[in-house]
């Protein structure tokens, strides 16, 4: 694990990666995909569930059409093929039928509108958070920086160069990850240090790319934001159920794109409080004297 500290670089030599492990090692593994599986992760956010009533409405909309064209296209084979009909008529427009399937699709449009660009507006207005974390993608892993807390830390995917592998599954790795609480399904998924947040609390993540174009992803807490060089963008989400949570680069950003994971661990407020109490000690001053300048911050909703 390469830690990033705010602090002079002797003490960054002292840098335990166990560390950030010990913070929820006998929590449930919650978002992580299914071999074979084809809908959505279980919701474990407000927005996440938005989005899967959405896709659910939208879904039965997109089956009707499908249903009402087919039936049209039967009828029309059947009832004006060459012997139903032998005499085709010869009209070449018919105003109430042009009407009809003029309105009807922008009527579904703005029925679909109507529930969609809430929850757009729901993920893009940023609330005040309580926690404030800041995510920079690089080729190929994530550094995270708690920005109240004073202190920052690299997360390389198990198996990786950085954490003694070649991004292969050999007994060393399934090593590391029994070691880390993972089993060796979640090769490719598992991080050596983790992002951790306290179960119902409000997480801004202020996202960002260092090199290239990345994208920061948790499926089952329904976020999605590209780390771009250069700009600072924001997400949040306020996750409901303690767990860990896996997710994963979600824009092309060069040849080891496929060994770029992200993992959230979602504990207790208590277990959080002495998780940040721990880091602070191992590898920060008090947060006020880790920085001269006060976290930047986007605009929030109020």
């Amino acid at each position: 694990m390469k830690l990033k500290m705010m602090l002079p670089a002797a003490l960054a030599a002292l840098a335990a990666p166990a560390m950030a492990q010990d913070a929820g090692t006998d929590l449930p593994i919650i978002g992580t995909p299914a071999p074979g599986g084809m809908g959505f992760q279980a919701a474990a956010t407000e927005l996440a569930r938005d989005i899967h009533r959405l896709d659910g409405m939208v879904t039965i909309i997109m089956t009707a059409i499908v249903l009402l064209v087919t039936a049209l296209l039967v009828f029309c084979i059947v009832r004006y093929n060459r012997k139903s009909n032998e005499t085709p008529g010869s009209f070449t427009h018919n105003s109430p039928l042009e009407i009809a399937w003029t309105v009807g699709p922008i009527l579904i449009l703005v029925f679909i509108g109507a529930f969609s660009l809430p929850v757009l507006f729901k993920q893009q207005e940023i609330p005040e958070g309580d926690i404030y974390i800041k995510a920079t993608g690089y080729q190929w892993y994530w550094g995270y920086e708690y920005m109240d807390d004073g202190f920052a830390f690299d997360s390389y995917m198990i198996g990786s160069p950085a954490t003694g592998g070649d991004n292969r599954l050999t007994p060393e790795v399934e090593t590391q990850l029994e070691e880390a609480g993972y089993a060796r399904e979640h090769f490719r998924l598992a991080t050596d240090t983790a992002v951790v947040v306290p179960v119902g609390q409000t997480v801004v993540m202020q996202v960002t790319g260092g090199d290239v174009i990345h994208s920061w992803t948790i499926p089952a807490f329904g976020v999605k934001q590209d780390a771009v060089p250069g700009r600072l963008a924001e997400l949040w989400f306020t996750a409901e159920e303690e767990g860990v949570y896996f997710g994963q680069c979600s824009e092309l950003c060069g040849i080891a794109h496929a060994y770029m994971p992200i993992t959230v661990k979602v504990v207790s407020q208590e277990e959080y409080d002495t998780w940040i109490s721990e880091m602070q000690e191992e590898y920060a001053e008090a947060p006020a004297a880790a920085t001269d300048e006060a976290p930047v911050r986007l605009a929030s909703a109020e």
